[in-house]
C-alpha cells in the first residue's frame, strides 16, 4: 500500500507518514509506570489521537498493561441526562475495547445499573477482571459540559484510591483544554478555574508541535517510498510557514505531492510551498475553519483584536493568554512577547474576520488593470479612492473587530483586486499600532502600512514614514503606500478629509500618503 500525508483522523501507520508519537511526550512513560492520573491537553490536529492511540498498542503488546484509548464524545448530547449519557458512553467503550484488545483483556458486562455511578463501577468490574493493570487515556472529555462531567470526574476521583488492582492504575484525560478550562456552566460561559474535581492529576501536559528535524524526517518518508525529494530550502520553507503545526505540515505536503506536483521526478521547491500555502489559506479548510470560530469568543478576542491592530495588550488575565496558547492560536515568541502562532494563522485570521465586509462590497470593475492583465498601481489608487468615497464608512459597520475594522474593510477590497491573480499577505506586531501588507501581482510588489489616528494622539504621519520606508527596505522596494485611517471623534468629515499626497523618506523613498 502507498502510503500518503494525512489531514483527517488519527495516523495509521502503513496507511499514513508518522512520526513515532511518544517522542513528542517523553514523560508518559514514567507518569504510566509510577501509576499516575494526568492530563493531556493541545489544540485540534496537532496529534493527540493518534499519539494515544499508538502508545496504547505499544503498551498491551508488551505484555506489561491492559492499555487502550476510548472516547467520552457521544455522551456530550445528553448533558442534562446523566443515565443516558453513561449508557451512551459504556456502550461506545465496549465496542472500541472489544475491537482494540485480544480477547482475554476484554471487559466484562456491566453488572448493576447505579446512575450516576455506572462509569465508575464498570472500571472497578474492569480492573478486577483484568490479568495486567489498566492504562485508560480518555479522549474528548472537555466535550463533556456541566453536571455530566462533573459527575464522570468526581466518579474518576473516588475510584482513584483503589488503583490498581480496583482501577485502573493510570489514566489520562485528553482534550483541547486543561482541567480549569473544563466548561461548568450553560453556554460554556463559567469554567472550571481548578482542578478540583480531578484534583488527584500528576501532570498535565501539552503535545508540542514537529520541530524542524522532524519535519525533514517526515518529508524524508515520502522521499525513501517514492523518490521525490524536498529540496532542503523547500522542507525548511515549510517549517517557517507553520513552525511545525502538525496539520498543516501534512497538509501541505498532501497539497505539494497530489495536486501540486504529482509526478515523483519533479522535486519540491520552495516555489511550490508557497503555492500550496496560498491554496491552503484560500480554501480554508476545516481545521482552519474551526480555528478561526474561536475568534468570535470575547476572551480570545480581547487578545487577538489588539494583536492585529498593533496595539498593546489591555490587561488579560494569565488563564486567557495561557488559553490562547491552547487553542494553538498564539504562542509566545522566544525573543519575547505574544504572537500568532505561525505565518499561515497571520494570515487566515485577518482574512476570516474580512469575509462580512467582503461580503457587502459593491461590484467593482477592474479598472486597475492595463490591457495586457498588468496591474496599474495608479489605476487602483484612483479607484480605492473612489470606492472609499461612496462606501468605506457603511462597510466600517459590518466588521466585527472594531479596532482594525478600517484595516478589514481595506483588506476586502485588496482580496477584490488580487482574486485569481495575485496574493496579499500582511504583518503586525503587538505595540506597533501598526499593520502592514504586500500586494503582489504579476511582477508589481506594493508595500502598504495602515495607521490609524486615534483621539488624543499626534498625526501618524511622523512615525509611518520611517517605519514604512523599513518594511520597504525589506521588500526591496522604493516606493509604497502609507494609509492614515482618521477615527478621532472630532475628525472632519471623509469629504473634507480624504486625500492624497507624496512624501518622501530620509532614503529617498516615494511614499503616497493616503488620507481617509
Amino acid at each position: 500500500m502507498t502510503r500518503r500525508f494525512n489531514t483527517a483522523g488519527p495516523c495509521r501507520s502503513g496507511k499514513h507518514y508518522m512520526l513515532a508519537p511518544a517522542t513528542r511526550l517523553p514523560e508518559l512513560h514514567s507518569l504510566i509506570k509510577d501509576e499516575s492520573y494526568f492530563v493531556i491537553h493541545a489544540p485540534r490536529q496537532v496529534g493527540k489521537t493518534t499519539t494515544m492511540l499508538n502508545l496504547a498498542q505499544q503498551l498491551t503488546a508488551s505484555g506489561d498493561y491492559t492499555a487502550a484509548m476510548v472516547s467520552v464524545e457521544v455522551g456530550s448530547p445528553f448533558s442534562d441526562n446523566i443515565a443516558m449519557a453513561e449508557e451512551a458512553i459504556l456502550d461506545s467503550w465496549q465496542r472500541a475495547l472489544t475491537r482494540r484488545l485480544p480477547t482475554e483483556l476484554h471487559p466484562p458486562a456491566l453488572r448493576g445499573n447505579a446512575a450516576g455511578n455506572k462509569i465508575q463501577r464498570f472500571l472497578t468490574q474492569w480492573a478486577e477482571a483484568s490479568p495486567r493493570p489498566i492504562a485508560l487515556f480518555i479522549d474528548e472529555i472537555d466535550s463533556l459540559e456541566n453536571q455530566l462531567l462533573i459527575s464522570v470526574l468526581r466518579q474518576l476521583r473516588d475510584g482513584f484510591p483503589d488503583r490498581p488492582a480496583y482501577f485502573p492504575a493510570s489514566l489520562g484525560l485528553v482534550g483541547m483544554r486543561d482541567v480549569r478550562d473544563y466548561k461548568v456552566s450553560a453556554g460554556g460561559r463559567e469554567r472550571l478555574h481548578t482542578a478540583s474535581p480531578f484534583n488527584i492529576k500528576a501532570r498535565s501536559l501539552t503535545l508540542r508541535n514537529f520541530n524542524e528535524s522532524e519535519v525533514a524526517e517526515l518529508y524524508q518518508q515520502h522521499t525513501d517510498d517514492t523518490g521525490q525529494l524536498f529540496l532542503p530550502e523547500a522542507t525548511q520553507l515549510a517549517f517557517d510557514l507553520t513552525q511545525g503545526q502538525p496539520w498543516l505540515v501534512n497538509a501541505l505536503a498532501q497539497e505539494l505531492t497530489e495536486e501540486i506536483a504529482p509526478d515523483p521526478a519533479v522535486a519540491i521547491t520552495p516555489v511550490m510551498v508557497e503555492k500550496a500555502k496560498e491554496t491552503l489559506i484560500r480554501r480554508q479548510d476545516t481545521h482552519l475553519d474551526s480555528l478561526a470560530e474561536r475568534l468570535q469568543e470575547q476572551r480570545v478576542k480581547a487578545i487577538v483584536e489588539p494583536m492585529l491592530a498593533g496595539l498593546e495588550l489591555g490587561y488579560v488575565s494569565n488563564e486567557d493568554i495561557q488559553f490562547v496558547q491552547d487553542l494553538g492560536l498564539c504562542r509566545m515568541d522566544p525573543l519575547g512577547g505574544l504572537t500568532i502562532a505561525n505565518p499561515i494563522y497571520r494570515e487566515v485570521l485577518p482574512r476570516v474576520l474580512a469575509v462580512t465586509p467582503m461580503a457587502g462590497l459593491p461590484q467593482i470593475s477592474p479598472s486597475w488593470l492595463t490591457s495586457d492583465g498588468e496591474l496599474d498601481v495608479d489605476r487602483l489608487l484612483h479607484t480605492f479612492m473612489d470606492f472609499w468615497l461612496q462606501h468605506g464608512e457603511a462597510l466600517l459597520k459590518s466588521a466585527s473587530y472594531p479596532e482594525i475594522a478600517p484595516h478589514l474593510v481595506m483588506m476586502a477590497f485588496l482580496h477584490r483586486v488580487v482574486n485569481g491573480g495575485g496574493t496579499l499577505s500582511r504583518e503586525y506586531a503587538i505595540g506597533h499600532d501598526r499593520m502592514d501588507l504586500c500586494l503582489r501581482y504579476g511582477a508589481v510588489i506594493l508595500g502598504i502600512e495602515l495607521k490609524v489616528w486615534r483621539t488624543g494622539k499626534a498625526d501618524p504621519l511622523t512615525k509611518g514614514l520611517p517605519q514604512l520606508e523599513g518594511y520597504l527596505n525589506r521588500l526591496s522596494q522604493s516606493s509604497g503606500w502609507l494609509v492614515i485611517f482618521d477615527r478621532r471623534q472630532n475628525a472632519p468629515a471623509l469629504e473634507d478629509r480624504i486625500a492624497t499626497e507624496l512624501a518622501g523618506t530620509a532614503a529617498g523613498h516615494q511614499i503616497t500618503v493616503i488620507r481617509l
